[in-house]
């Protein structure tokens, strides 16, 4: 279980990006992060994991308090919080297996990782979270040969190599076309319950987030204004945490996208027929 108690960031600019946000998130539970820009999601999540210092409050992991800790130890901690980024973060030159194994860095000796002769079971392990997330056929490519949502599952691989004990999803599928985006949500929904990790996903697409989180937290100006079940997510409630403006051309860019992604279905379904009419 993942419990954030008061937890305070100011900048030394004088920011004030979070302010006294508190919340658990219990195992197997998929949270979903939403807000404007500037609400202080990404600052919420890296303080989480210490790549950025809290100013007050608490983190803590299964009872381990995460923001008292310094040294070996808050290393071992962080080897038990997977990250998935948004960008991929891989390692464009080394395999898909390879870069998977990286997610063992945190666990084996230097000249392990440096020759690349990683435990047996860890390599046994990778080939079966390849299998998991549909990549079986793709272990020797390079990363920078997939496209990317498969680079996205390396990625969910890699993190799932670590053990975690927690899951932070940094917008997952911004890059990613629609389609994609979904089976990328629910497979990273799917892993968790099945491994009851509990995971905060910070996502812009809300009604992606709707569809599959166990539960929305909206941010806005660093403060928690909504925390609840997805279908409790109405109009008032957007409004509260993005404001009318904001939400109402959110909205409409949404309805236009998915009218550009019908548009585009249309149109390949009409190109297959004129070509299995010419064969």
């Amino acid at each position: 279980m993942l419990r954030i108690d008061a937890l305070d960031k100011r900048y030394k600019t004088g920011d004030h990006a979070l302010k006294g946000v508190s919340f658990t998130v219990e195992r197997g539970q998929v949270v979903g992060l939403i807000g404007p820009s500037g609400a202080g999601k990404s600052t919420l999540i890296r303080c989480i994991n210490r790549l950025v210092e809290s100013s007050r409050g608490k983190v803590l992991l299964n009872d381990v308090e995460i923001t008292g800790m310094s040294g070996s130890g808050l290393r071992r901690m962080r080897r038990r919080i997977g990250m998935i980024f948004q960008e991929y973060a891989l390692v464009e030159r080394l395999t898909v297996m390879e870069n998977v194994l990286s997610g063992r860095l945190g666990y084996v000796p230097f000249w392990r990782s440096f020759l690349r002769r990683y435990p047996q079971a860890d390599v046994d392990k990778a080939f079966a979270l390849l299998d998991r997330v549909g990549l079986t056929d793709h272990v020797d490519k390079r990363a920078d040969a997939l496209s990317g949502g498969q680079r996205q599952r390396v990625g969910i691989a890699r993190a799932l190599e670590q053990d975690p004990e927690l899951l932070l999803v940094d917008e997952p599928t911004a890059s990613l076309d629609p389609k994609t985006s979904r089976q990328i949500m629910r497979l990273i929904c799917e892993v968790c319950r099945e491994r009851q990790l509990p995971a905060i996903i910070n996502i812009h697409d809300v009604s992606l987030a709707q569809m599959f989180v166990d539960r929305i937290i909206g941010l806005r100006a660093g403060e928690v204004v909504f925390d609840g079940p997805p279908d409790g997510l109405d109009h008032a409630a957007l409004t509260e945490i993005y404001g009318e403006e904001d939400w109402n051309q959110m909205r409409a860019e949404k309805e236009e996208d998915a009218r550009d992604e019908e548009d585009a279905a249309a149109f390949e379904a009409t190109r297959r027929e004129r070509m299995e009419g010419i064969a």
